[in-house]
């Protein structure tokens, strides 16, 4: 395999300064502050620039993030995953949505094309998929996982559970996934 260019290597970064600025002004003024001009103006690139590496502008931008947060969130569950280690599994995917709030918006609530569960899903969305699958065996089981501990931490996110008691719901959640087990 031939080595990356210049050229592609410079491209390459610049890619990732925008996507790492947009996600940076996410985290601090929330999504409605991320548009084309103040990413420009942040990074010191012009517009058209920007429009070159995401030809749809701030959605394409936005799709970036997501795909660099599904791919981090994937990291931090893989070595639990690997493990079977369910509690670890829960706790590193909980631990992602409330260090990274803006990242975790834009993997689950911003509108993106994305598609889950389907031929076409992207690697990193499986990658996370599948270390909930090594812990719960099934892909039904590992969705409902998902679906627990997203619900939770959207909840959690918003204020609407008590915080002094996220243990005791994963606690309870870990004891209702593995009573229900089928053996």
């Amino acid at each position: 395999m031939k080595a990356p260019s210049n050229a592609q290597l410079a491209r390459a970064g610049r890619r990732d300064r925008i996507v790492a600025a947009a996600r940076e002004i996410a985290e601090v003024d929330g999504w409605p502050a991320v548009t084309v001009r103040r990413l420009a103006d942040t990074i010191g690139f012009s517009q058209p620039v920007l429009y070159g590496h995401f030809p749809d502008g701030r959605d394409g931008i936005i799709r970036a993030v997501a795909l660099a947060g599904f791919a981090r969130l994937a990291e931090r569950m893989t070595p639990a995953g690997d493990r079977g280690d369910l509690r670890g599994l829960c706790a590193a995917y909980l631990d992602f949505a409330r260090s990274q709030p803006a990242t975790y918006e834009a993997m689950f609530a911003l509108p993106t094309d994305l598609e889950f569960a389907r031929p076409t899903t992207p690697e990193p969305l499986r990658a996370g998929f599948n270390a909930l699958l090594s812990v719960m065996g099934d892909e039904t089981r590992a969705e409902v996982l998902w679906s627990a501990l997203h619900g939770l931490a959207d909840l959690a996110r918003h204020g609407r559970l008590r915080p002094d008691h996220e243990q005791a719901r994963v606690d309870l959640l870990i004891e209702l996934l593995r009573r229900d087990r089928p053996h």
